[in-house]
Protein backbone atom coordinates (compact mmCIF):
# COMPACT_ATOMS: atom_id res chain seq x y z
CA UNK A 1 0.00 0.00 0.00
CA UNK A 2 1.24 3.48 -0.81
CA UNK A 3 2.09 5.75 2.09
CA UNK A 4 2.09 9.52 2.25
CA UNK A 5 5.89 9.79 2.23
CA UNK A 6 6.10 7.75 -0.98
CA UNK A 7 3.47 9.89 -2.68
CA UNK A 8 5.31 13.08 -1.68
CA UNK A 9 8.55 11.70 -3.14
CA UNK A 10 6.82 10.81 -6.41
CA UNK A 11 5.14 14.22 -6.57
CA UNK A 12 8.56 15.84 -6.14
CA UNK A 13 9.91 13.68 -8.98
CA UNK A 14 7.12 14.90 -11.20
CA UNK A 15 7.86 18.55 -10.47
CA UNK A 16 11.56 18.01 -11.18
CA UNK A 17 10.79 16.17 -14.42
CA UNK A 18 8.67 19.05 -15.68
CA UNK A 19 10.36 22.12 -14.29
CA UNK A 20 13.99 21.32 -13.37
CA UNK A 21 17.01 20.71 -15.54
CA UNK A 22 17.68 16.99 -15.91
CA UNK A 23 21.22 15.68 -15.43
CA UNK A 24 23.05 12.80 -17.07
CA UNK A 25 25.46 10.48 -15.28
CA UNK A 26 26.78 9.23 -18.60
CA UNK A 27 28.47 11.65 -21.02
CA UNK A 28 26.10 13.16 -23.57
CA UNK A 29 26.32 11.01 -26.73
CA UNK A 30 27.08 14.07 -28.86
CA UNK A 31 29.65 15.57 -26.47
CA UNK A 32 32.64 15.10 -28.77
CA UNK A 33 30.87 15.96 -32.01
CA UNK A 34 31.09 19.40 -33.65
CA UNK A 35 27.98 21.37 -34.51
CA UNK A 36 27.33 21.56 -38.23
CA UNK A 37 25.75 24.28 -40.33
CA UNK A 38 22.04 23.70 -40.89
CA UNK A 39 19.64 25.75 -42.98
CA UNK A 40 16.74 27.41 -41.17
CA UNK A 41 14.35 24.77 -42.53
CA UNK A 42 16.64 21.91 -41.45
CA UNK A 43 17.10 23.42 -38.01
CA UNK A 44 13.33 23.88 -37.57
CA UNK A 45 12.72 20.27 -38.60
CA UNK A 46 15.42 18.95 -36.25
CA UNK A 47 13.98 21.01 -33.37
CA UNK A 48 10.54 19.51 -33.99
CA UNK A 49 11.86 15.95 -33.99
CA UNK A 50 14.00 16.45 -30.89
CA UNK A 51 11.07 18.14 -29.12
CA UNK A 52 8.99 15.03 -29.85
CA UNK A 53 11.76 12.90 -28.37
CA UNK A 54 11.91 15.06 -25.26
CA UNK A 55 8.14 14.86 -24.76
CA UNK A 56 8.35 11.11 -25.26
CA UNK A 57 10.88 10.95 -22.43
CA UNK A 58 8.60 13.02 -20.20
CA UNK A 59 5.91 10.40 -20.85
CA UNK A 60 8.36 7.55 -20.22
CA UNK A 61 9.43 9.10 -16.92
CA UNK A 62 5.79 9.35 -15.81
CA UNK A 63 4.96 5.83 -16.99
CA UNK A 64 7.85 4.32 -15.07
CA UNK A 65 6.93 6.24 -11.93
CA UNK A 66 3.29 5.16 -12.15
CA UNK A 67 4.24 1.55 -12.83
CA UNK A 68 6.78 1.45 -10.01
CA UNK A 69 4.19 2.85 -7.59
CA UNK A 70 1.79 -0.04 -8.19
CA UNK A 71 4.18 -2.89 -9.08
CA UNK A 72 3.85 -5.85 -6.71
CA UNK A 73 7.28 -7.50 -7.06
CA UNK A 74 10.19 -5.55 -5.48
CA UNK A 75 12.50 -6.84 -8.26
CA UNK A 76 10.17 -5.40 -10.90
CA UNK A 77 10.01 -2.15 -8.95
CA UNK A 78 13.81 -1.95 -8.85
CA UNK A 79 14.13 -2.57 -12.61
CA UNK A 80 11.54 0.10 -13.35
CA UNK A 81 13.34 2.65 -11.20
CA UNK A 82 16.69 1.82 -12.85
CA UNK A 83 15.19 2.26 -16.31
CA UNK A 84 13.64 5.55 -15.15
CA UNK A 85 17.15 6.82 -14.36
CA UNK A 86 18.21 6.19 -17.97
CA UNK A 87 15.07 8.00 -19.14
CA UNK A 88 16.15 10.97 -16.98
CA UNK A 89 19.41 11.02 -18.92
CA UNK A 90 17.43 11.04 -22.15
CA UNK A 91 15.56 14.08 -20.84
CA UNK A 92 18.88 15.85 -20.29
CA UNK A 93 20.22 14.94 -23.74
CA UNK A 94 17.11 15.94 -25.70
CA UNK A 95 16.48 19.11 -23.70
CA UNK A 96 20.00 20.39 -24.30
CA UNK A 97 19.85 19.56 -28.01
CA UNK A 98 16.52 21.35 -28.48
CA UNK A 99 17.94 24.47 -26.86
CA UNK A 100 21.21 24.22 -28.82
CA UNK A 101 19.13 24.27 -31.99
CA UNK A 102 17.33 27.41 -30.80
CA UNK A 103 14.02 25.72 -30.01
CA UNK A 104 11.75 25.34 -26.99
CA UNK A 105 10.31 22.34 -25.19
CA UNK A 106 6.65 21.40 -25.63
CA UNK A 107 4.26 23.50 -23.56
CA UNK A 108 2.02 20.42 -23.40
CA UNK A 109 4.50 18.40 -21.32
CA UNK A 110 2.45 18.71 -18.07
CA UNK A 111 -0.51 17.18 -19.92
CA UNK A 112 1.59 14.33 -21.32
CA UNK A 113 3.07 13.70 -17.86
CA UNK A 114 -0.24 13.56 -16.02
CA UNK A 115 -1.84 11.22 -18.54
CA UNK A 116 1.16 8.91 -18.64
CA UNK A 117 1.46 8.74 -14.84
CA UNK A 118 -2.18 7.71 -14.59
CA UNK A 119 -1.78 5.12 -17.34
CA UNK A 120 1.36 3.70 -15.75
CA UNK A 121 -0.29 3.33 -12.35
CA UNK A 122 -3.27 1.58 -13.96
CA UNK A 123 -0.95 -0.81 -15.81
CA UNK A 124 0.74 -1.68 -12.53
CA UNK A 125 -2.61 -2.44 -10.88
CA UNK A 126 -3.34 -5.05 -13.54
CA UNK A 127 -0.45 -7.17 -12.26
CA UNK A 128 3.26 -7.39 -12.95
CA UNK A 129 3.05 -9.50 -16.13
CA UNK A 130 0.76 -6.93 -17.78
CA UNK A 131 2.75 -4.08 -16.28
CA UNK A 132 5.91 -5.45 -17.87
CA UNK A 133 4.10 -6.26 -21.10
CA UNK A 134 2.89 -2.68 -21.36
CA UNK A 135 6.42 -1.46 -20.71
CA UNK A 136 7.87 -3.76 -23.35
CA UNK A 137 5.37 -2.68 -26.01
CA UNK A 138 5.79 1.01 -25.13
CA UNK A 139 9.56 0.81 -25.54
CA UNK A 140 9.20 -1.21 -28.73
CA UNK A 141 7.00 1.51 -30.24
CA UNK A 142 9.34 4.24 -29.01
CA UNK A 143 12.21 2.39 -30.68
CA UNK A 144 10.29 2.48 -33.94
CA UNK A 145 9.79 6.24 -33.66
CA UNK A 146 13.48 6.78 -32.94
CA UNK A 147 14.45 4.70 -35.96
CA UNK A 148 12.20 6.81 -38.16
CA UNK A 149 13.77 9.98 -36.73
CA UNK A 150 17.22 8.72 -37.69
CA UNK A 151 15.92 8.65 -41.26
CA UNK A 152 14.22 12.06 -41.02
CA UNK A 153 16.92 14.10 -39.29
CA UNK A 154 19.23 16.09 -41.57
CA UNK A 155 22.12 13.86 -42.60
CA UNK A 156 24.71 16.40 -41.44
CA UNK A 157 23.12 16.84 -37.98
CA UNK A 158 25.52 14.40 -36.34
CA UNK A 159 24.83 15.66 -32.82
CA UNK A 160 21.08 14.99 -32.91
CA UNK A 161 21.63 11.67 -34.62
CA UNK A 162 24.11 10.54 -31.94
CA UNK A 163 21.60 11.33 -29.20
CA UNK A 164 18.78 9.49 -30.95
CA UNK A 165 20.95 6.46 -31.70
CA UNK A 166 21.92 6.00 -28.04
CA UNK A 167 18.32 6.51 -26.96
CA UNK A 168 17.27 3.78 -29.38
CA UNK A 169 19.83 1.37 -27.90
CA UNK A 170 18.60 2.08 -24.37
CA UNK A 171 14.90 1.78 -25.24
CA UNK A 172 15.31 -1.57 -26.97
CA UNK A 173 17.26 -2.74 -23.93
CA UNK A 174 14.33 -1.75 -21.70
CA UNK A 175 11.90 -3.63 -23.95
CA UNK A 176 14.00 -6.80 -23.86
CA UNK A 177 14.42 -6.51 -20.08
CA UNK A 178 10.64 -6.38 -19.61
CA UNK A 179 10.15 -9.46 -21.81
CA UNK A 180 12.82 -11.42 -19.93
CA UNK A 181 11.13 -10.60 -16.62
CA UNK A 182 7.86 -12.16 -17.81
CA UNK A 183 6.05 -9.38 -19.63
CA UNK A 184 2.89 -10.58 -21.37
CA UNK A 185 2.16 -9.93 -25.05
CA UNK A 186 -0.50 -7.23 -25.24
CA UNK A 187 -3.67 -7.78 -27.30
CA UNK A 188 -3.56 -6.27 -30.79
CA UNK A 189 -6.37 -3.72 -30.10
CA UNK A 190 -4.40 -2.37 -27.11
CA UNK A 191 -1.29 -1.97 -29.28
CA UNK A 192 -3.37 -0.12 -31.87
CA UNK A 193 -4.72 2.31 -29.27
CA UNK A 194 -1.19 2.94 -28.02
CA UNK A 195 -0.03 3.70 -31.57
CA UNK A 196 -2.94 6.09 -32.16
CA UNK A 197 -2.24 7.92 -28.89
CA UNK A 198 1.44 8.16 -29.76
CA UNK A 199 0.55 9.68 -33.13
CA UNK A 200 -1.43 12.45 -31.44
CA UNK A 201 1.51 13.24 -29.15
CA UNK A 202 4.06 13.34 -31.94
CA UNK A 203 1.97 15.59 -34.17
CA UNK A 204 1.28 18.04 -31.32
CA UNK A 205 4.80 18.05 -29.86
CA UNK A 206 6.38 18.66 -33.27
CA UNK A 207 4.60 22.02 -33.47
CA UNK A 208 3.87 23.11 -29.90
Amino acid sequence: MLNLDRLIVEFDKGLRTLFSEAHSVRPHPDADLPDTCLSDAEKKHAVGLMRINHSGEVCAQALYQGQALTARDPAVQAKLLHAAQEETEHLAWTSRRVHELGGHLSVLNPLWYTGSLTLGAFAGLLGDKWNLGFLSETEHQVGGHLQSHLQKLPEQDAKSRAVVQQMYTDEIGHSEMAKEMGGAELPTPVKAVMQATSKVLTQAAYRI
